[in-house]
């Protein structure tokens, strides 16, 4: 399978036909083997049947994934991929916002070299209430990570199947995946893509979902900074810690003994030894989480490094070898 379309669905009766002709128009002329996974997240207004008849029409490319209840969006987005076999995934939504017309130019930058492919929703068709959040989200993930995207919610995004396999996405964690995805050396690259308004039904989120992606923003931080070293986090703030907590019991040593000032009769004292204390405890947990993150690597065999390629030459009679190789002494050549 060459590409694989993934789209959880909730509620868009309206928009899936329309959809799937869609697909078929800008997909079916770059003569490919491809499919279109529609996950259904719990619908309650026909959508399934919908989905159905779209899988009757077209077996061939059509597959729907009814999941047993509403999960969330990202749920539906990890369904549709471990149920996908395409070489390219591509991700978009079901309300006909995103426009499948853009999916052909996003394999051009794949076929270029790129193994992330981000859309970039330049002139949004939105209201201002549901864009000003977005850009400020954008710009604080962007520093975050040390990935700048002018549009991490834009879910119209391809990738290598490579890059998006080698993690789980819990939360809202779908739109941090160019992240999760540079944390393995992923060449990545924005395009502008269009926008449509909304015809049929109503955005099924609010502000409230900023909320969420700013808390997953922590997780997404530790698991790229500090998931292979957390005693870099716990061990660096306990330090700090410590560190204030020595200051402040120098200071109050030192007015004792030029100025006779009682060391207990302030809550400096209390208030430093309960930081010290603190701070020992944070090296502690960095040493615990050392050890989990080695029994995770070493129980599972999983490697601390990724491999884009690796080039193995031919073994043969030397004699064979280019002209220039002949330069070299023959120990070197063998």
């Amino acid at each position: 399978m060459d590409l694989s379309i993934v789209v959880p669905v909730y509620n868009e009766h309206d928009n899936l036909r329309l959809l799937y002709q869609a697909i078929c128009e800008s997909i079916s002329p770059l003569l490919l083997d491809w499919e279109v996974i529609l996950v259904d997240d719990g619908s309650s207004d026909g959508s399934v049947e919908v989905m159905e008849e779209l899988a009757a029409i077209d077996p061939v490319h059509v597959r729907v994934v009814e999941l047993r209840r509403n999960f969330g969006q990202t749920a539906a987005i990890a369904a549709g991929i471990d149920q996908s076999e395409g070489d390219v995934v591509v991700l978009m939504d079901a309300d006909m916002q995103n426009d499948p017309a853009d999916i052909p130019e996003m394999l051009k930058k794949i076929q270029e070299g790129y193994d992330v492919v981000s859309g970039w929703r330049k002139h949004r068709q939105d209201n201002l209430s549901r864009r000003l959040p977005s850009q400020i989200a954008n710009r604080m993930i962007s520093w975050a990570t040390g990935v700048p995207l002018h549009d991490y919610g834009c879910t119209l995004k391809a990738y290598r199947r490579e890059v998006i396999t080698g993690f789980r996405l819990y939360g809202e964690m779908h739109r941090f995946i160019p992240a999760y995805a540079n944390s393995y050396g992923a060449r990545i690259i924005e395009m502008p893509v269009r926008h449509h308004p909304r015809r049929f039904g109503r955005a099924k989120y609010g502000l409230e979902r900023t909320l969420k992606v700013v808390l997953d923003l922590f997780t997404v931080k530790f698991l790229n900074s500090y998931a292979n070293k957390p005693i870099y986090l716990f061990g660096g703030a306990g330090a700090v810690l410590i560190m204030i907590s020595s200051i402040v019991l120098l200071y109050l040593f030192i007015r004792r003994i030029f100025f006779d000032v009682g060391v207990l009769a302030s809550p400096l004292f209390q208030m430093s030894t309960m930081i010290f204390i603190m701070g020992f405890q944070s090296i502690l947990m960095g040493l615990i989480a050392e050890l989990l993150v080695r029994t995770y690597h070493e129980s599972q065999g999983k490697p601390t490094y990724t491999i884009r390629k690796i080039i193995k030459p031919e073994t043969g009679d030397e004699n064979k070898l280019p002209d220039y190789a002949q330069q070299f002494p023959r120990n070197l050549v063998r």
